[in-house]
């Protein structure tokens, strides 16, 4: 089709003020609809255009179905229609399964008709050339412009269990009785519903709705979830993502989940992707797109599981844990009682790589299970051996291991009798599953017995030691905070600032730096009001890196070295910068400190602002040691990102080494954060690389920075 055909349909339906279907009536139209459409339905079942009808008919879908095929007069034993005015009346969902170019004129039909939700099975939109572009143009036109809201291109479909609601061309759907539950899944992947669905049946764990959301043209992962968050019927959300479009969406969904207190599990891909590009700070390689995702989702309070298992096991233990009723955020102890050492040494050094700390019974703990007469040893785990297996042992110890104050939680490690005896070892955990206190289980056999009784009572269960430890670790690692609302510099041209004009708008937020002089770099130097040694530094924008130039002098101890440092500085620039604007010279005090760390901000495109804290100095990229929030961040939060930085650990008195000051470097995190919530800067990207951290008591001084703005 015509870009100008394109044009003319949307000219069409086009209205003014357009009032776009939104909330609980978008959530109602996508996943629970009074009716549906299929548009491009197929009477043959072995096609991916017959098989949602045929899904439909086989799940009991309640509500009307209308295919729509202008070359039939039934469709799979229903009456066909030959277009959308054809039919008696609107439906709420239309799935369009016709060939890419037909798309957008069929989409227009539906727009024309009233129609609030469409999803779009096919692909070859912007990812197919400029003809895919102009096709996506016009549906991104069509939902800015009318009522309708688009789903995909290129998803999967719909499915909601309980309503049998199967509108998805997925061959995984051809599973009969798709198990119901508490969980709502809206995944960039399409397969991936099926996938969910597959496994979760095999382990008895139900949903509540699927999406696959396909390339977000319009409605987003963000938005269909939030749309959903008064659903009662809806208590958590699974999420597969492959990026963070849309994060803005993202965002609002996620902290408005945490205040209703529906936990909300990922599994993104990505971890294995290169950094993203440097830019003309390091920040831009140290803080890798992974990295800012991993910030992102951890502070607004979503687990992030490593493994696809994961994903479905994780929402019982966080639905047991909710944000914010932990008295200590950073609280990581886990008790371990076992019936088998091997399974628990297992799941120790599996919580061990993920620096979660598995707690000894202290012994007040250990008497009380004397006292009850629980056998074992209460070592690093309580290894019961197989007197775990009797139920009164195991029920006695779980009493007593809940109760005790040195556990956040407590997993139970059960060995050969889970398999066969589930009675034995199993059914004392299930019977302790309405403690207050999270309680959780990992089979060591293969038990599917044991795990359908574990998963009917609600209890966190896992078949792997790693699946275990990565739940765990996922679920305590979320950070939620109530940050303040923080503006995104967009658009316009990048503007580099000199190394003053940083440090002016470092006078500005309050984070310290060296003093300096700015002087001509033509003639003589002038007095400085700071005594020698010092360094001499070109100070232009246009030469952001000053060292790749030989920019920079150190150790300078008079006025006749400094004379001669500008001379030579005038040289090296005619050398390799001889394009390059640059008049000005900065000379500041020579300083060290007891460390040296890099301060980075930038305003990522999909995550927002963040800010970075990372060793710094030549240690920059090589240690890639760094801890990152999404911004503006408090002196909490920044106390917390200075405990993340292995390199920090030597200045902090540890065997009676010198300590920093690290108070003063957290008041400089939280300063710098601020550029998120200071529009009026424009500044999209900063860096302090090297700020020294001086002796406890002596604050912190930046001796170098580097700035972006619009």
């Amino acid at each position: 089709m015509g870009r100008s055909v394109q044009a003319r349909q949307a000219r069409l339906i086009m209205k003014q003020n357009v009032a776009h279907v939104t909330g609980a009536e978008l959530a109602q139209a996508l996943i629970y609809p009074g009716s549906v459409a299929i548009y491009g339905a197929s009477d043959d079942t072995s096609k991916m255009g017959g098989r949602p009808v045929q899904f439909l008919k086989r799940s009991g879908f309640a509500g009307a179905i209308y295919p729509i095929n202008p070359k039939r007069d039934q469709v799979q034993g229903l009456k066909a229609w030959p277009d959308m005015a054809s039919l008696p009346q609107t439906p709420d969902h239309v799935y369009v399964l016709t060939p890419t170019e037909s798309v957008p004129a069929a989409v227009a039909e539906c727009a024309r008709r009233g129609v609030k939700v469409v999803t779009i099975l096919a692909s070859g939109f912007s990812e197919s050339g400029p003809e895919g572009v102009a096709r996506e143009a016009a549906l991104r036109q069509l939902a800015r412009e009318t009522e309708v809201r688009i789903l995909g291109p290129s998803s999967l479909g719909v499915v909601n269990p309980a309503t049998g609601l199967v509108l998805t061309a997925n061959a995984a759907f051809a599973e009969p009785d798709l198990p119901v539950g508490k969980v709502f899944v809206a995944s960039h992947s399409g397969s991936m519903i099926g996938a969910l669905v597959s496994r979760g049946k095999a382990r008895g764990i139900g949903f509540r709705g699927l999406v696959s959301v396909g390339s977000e043209v319009d409605l987003s992962i963000g938005e269909i979830c939030e749309a959903t968050l008064d659903d009662p019927q809806i208590e958590g959300y699974l999420l597969f993502l492959e990026s963070l479009r849309h994060g803005d969406a993202l965002q609002r969904f996620a902290r408005a989940a945490a205040e209703k207190g529906k936990p909300v599990i990922a599994y993104k891909l990505g971890r294995s992707c290169a950094a993203a590009e440097m830019a003309t700070t390091h920040t831009g390689a140290l803080a890798g797109e992974d990295d800012i995702a991993d910030a992102f989702l951890k502070d607004l309070g979503v687990a992030r599981v490593e493994m696809i298992e994961s994903l479905l096991e994780a929402f019982p233990l966080a639905q047991k844990m909710p944000l914010g009723t932990r008295p200590n955020s950073r609280a990581k102890r886990v008790g371990v009682v076992a019936t088998t050492g091997g399974g628990a040494a297992m799941l120790v050094d599996q919580l061990g790589v993920r620096g979660v700390t598995v707690q000894p019974a202290l012994p007040d703990t250990v008497r009380k299970l004397q006292e009850a007469g629980v056998p074992g040893q209460a070592g690093h785990v309580l290894d019961l051996t197989l007197a775990g297996t009797r139920y009164d042992v195991m029920k006695k110890a779980l009493d007593i291991l809940l109760d005790a104050d040195e556990f956040d939680m407590v997993a139970a490690v059960v060995g050969s009798s889970a398999r066969f005896q589930p009675d034995l070892a199993v059914k004392p955990i299930v019977d302790s599953a309405h403690h207050s206190k999270p309680l959780l289980a990992m089979l060591v056999p293969d038990a599917p017995q044991a795990l359908a009784q574990l998963t009917t009572a609600g209890l966190p269960c896992f078949r792997t030691p790693e699946g275990c430890a990565d739940v765990i670790t996922a679920v305590l690692n979320r950070r939620p905070r109530r940050a303040k609302a923080s503006r995104m510099v967009r658009g316009g041209a990048l503007a580099t600032l000199s190394e003053a004009q940083a440090y002016a708008v470092l006078d500005e937020l309050g984070v310290p730096h060296t003093p300096c002089v700015v002087t001509p770099l033509k003639g003589k130097a002038p007095p400085l009001p700071f005594p020698y040694p010092v360094v001499a530094k070109v100070c232009s924008p246009d030469i952001p890196h000053k060292t790749e130039v030989g920019g920079v002098i150190l150790g300078i101890g008079s006025d006749e070295e400094l004379d001669q440092a500008f001379e030579t500085l005038q040289s090296r620039l005619a050398e390799h910068a001889p394009n390059s604007t640059c008049d000005e010279v900065l000379i500041q005090p020579m300083c060290k400190g007891l460390a040296e760390v890099l301060i980075g901000y930038r305003t990522d495109p999909d995550a927002g602002p963040i800010v970075m804290l990372a060793a710094g100095g030549v240690w920059a990229e090589v240690a890639k040691d760094r801890s990152i929030r999404l911004a503006p961040v408090d002196l909490d939060t920044a106390r917390d990102m200075i405990g993340e930085v292995r390199m920090l650990q030597t200045v902090t008195g540890l065997r009676g080494r010198p300590r920093g000051d690290l108070e003063s470097l957290a008041r400089a995190i939280s300063a710098m954060s601020q550029l998120a919530v200071r529009p009026h800067l424009g500044v999209t990207e900063a860096e302090v690389n090297p700020m020294m951290v001086l002796p406890e008591g002596q604050g912190v001084l930046a001796v170098d920075a580097l700035m972006l703005r619009h």
